[in-house]
């Protein structure tokens, strides 16, 4: 189920009645209609992967509670080890085999062999990187001692399929979230007014923005050989803003969401795009799943500890499986080893803690330097994008080699068709959304009026503009997020 479709508009307030008219004291009645709500929601794309999640969730449910009880470290890492190899082969199996077939075919092909293997048809289940990495914190925290076993399974089933950020995040940690399913929940009118501005804000950058800019993307990736330079640098600059709108769109939506029910997720984005080097970048974007790697692997590998030598093979490990986390193709690694690339000058220098503070925090206007380091920041964070929207290698490196050998070469502009009304229109929604979120840079989301003096009939004529431009400007075509292929 989409969270820009009707049924969603027809889902969403139907359970939020329901929910709220069973009462905050029936708190097992409450977690039972969302863990229903959840597998609908869920099983709307494909009943059959279901099985999957509920699988997924039984396994860790129960291996966590034998882990706790046993006091041989041996056993301890057995039974620590099933839950990695069960999740995670779940994970391999229906998001990796294919890519894993065919690299293995073209290495042989490559020395001269002849060698072939057939490839399965298998459908990616929406949402398994998320909801499989949520499950194995949890088990990964009970091993650790730093999170006591959850014996109300009701509780820890619809912790797992949550279905706010179930399919495309953030990635919850079990202390986080798994606590508020067993505690009880009040209605506070303010938090649900604030999810619903994020809810909006969230529908605004995924329907205006990104997906109005999407379409500009995909005609110039599809032909950018018959294009300019300029142009095929505007194509990378438009896929810069549709990951980002569409993906934080998505946990805009999530994080509303689940304030209406009286949850508090983490944070998953804080506009990234004002970041002043990479290491602030990815403090900044896909947080839930950037401090996941950080907590699991970075850190158990030894993290910044140790040697040099250490330090940038860390580095380059976590962004390697950054990369290959985002998809069964090489365009992901090479675009996590760029980042890595990109990264290192900071760890060498020690600089990859610089900017740990806010972006202008006293001024309107950002000073001459920082704006230079937000630029070019923000220029190498769009090359890298490249590489992640092209469909394979060749692809990515003939698009940025056509993009600069003919940055100034006026041939081919004409044939850019989409040089017309609907492409002035969708720059100006850019500039809007652009300045919202500079003006709210140090709030939550770009809708936030924390602090804001605005009397009712300015608020609602904000939430009235944003409507009708959702209305006025939005794509009648109900498109998926980018993140559910991951």
């Amino acid at each position: 189920m989409l969270f820009n479709s009707i049924e969603f508009a027809i889902f969403l307030p139907l359970i939020f009645v329901l929910y709220w008219a069973i009462g905050p004291r029936h708190v097992k009645a409450q977690n039972v209609l969302l863990l229903v709500a959840s597998y609908i929601f869920y099983g709307w794309w494909d009943w059959r992967f279901l099985a999957l999640i509920f699988i997924s969730s039984l396994i860790d449910f129960l291996l966590a509670q034998k882990i706790a009880e046993t006091e041989k470290q041996r056993r301890r890492k057995s039974l620590l080890a099933v839950s990695l190899v069960v999740n995670l082969g779940m994970l391999g199996f229906f998001k990796y085999f294919n890519f894993f077939i065919e690299s293995f075919t073209d290495a042989f092909t490559f020395f001269g062999y002849q060698f072939s293997a057939d490839r399965l048809d298998v459908i990616l289940p929406v949402g398994i990187s998320f909801y499989t990495f949520q499950t194995l914190s949890y088990t990964i925290d009970v091993y650790r001692r730093k999170l006591e076993p959850n014996t109300d399974a009701i509780a820890f089933f619809t912790f797992v399929s949550f279905f706010p950020q179930l399919v495309a995040g953030p990635i919850e940690r079990a202390s986080n979230l798994l606590p508020q399913f067993m505690r009880e929940r009040k209605f506070e009118y303010g938090k649900a007014v604030d999810g619903m501005r994020q809810i909006l804000w969230g529908l605004f950058k995924k329907i205006v923005i990104a997906d109005n800019l999407g379409r500009h993307a995909d005609y110039i990736f599809s032909d950018h050989t018959q294009y300019p330079g300029l142009v095929l640098f505007l194509g990378a600059l438009f896929f810069a803003f549709q990951i980002y709108c569409d993906f934080s769109g998505y946990s805009d939506i999530a994080i509303g969401t689940a304030r209406l029910f009286g949850f508090d997720l983490m944070r998953n984005f804080a506009f990234p795009y004002f970041s002043r080097d990479i290491a602030e970048f990815w403090r900044r974007w896909h947080i839930s799943l950037s401090t996941w790697f950080r907590d699991y692997l970075y850190i158990p590998l030894g993290g910044s500890r140790g040697s040099k030598y250490l330090q940038v093979r860390n580095t380059f490990i976590i962004f390697l499986v950054s990369g290959f986390w985002h998809g069964a193709n090489w365009t992901f690694i090479v675009w996590g080893l760029l980042h890595a690339a990109l990264f290192l000058p900071l760890l060498l220098l020690g600089k990859n803690r610089k900017h740990t503070n806010g972006i202008a925090e006293d001024r309107l206007v950002v000073g001459g330097k920082e704006a230079l380091r937000i630029i070019s920041t923000f220029m190498l964070v769009t090359l890298g994008w490249v590489f992640f929207r092209a469909d394979n290698i060749g692809h990515a490196f003939s698009y940025l080699w056509h993009m600069f050998s003919k940055l100034f070469h006026p041939v081919g502009l004409a044939n850019f068709q989409f040089a017309n009304l609907y492409i002035v229109s969708d720059f100006m929604m850019l500039i809007l959304f652009v300045v919202i979120e500079w003006l709210q840079r140090h709030k939550q989301h770009g809708l936030e009026m924390t602090g804001v003096k605005t009397n009712r009939l300015g608020r609602w004529a904000i939430y009235l503009g944003m409507i009708f431009m959702i209305s006025m400007f939005g794509q009648t075509e109900e498109l998926p997020f980018i993140y559910f292929q991951f």
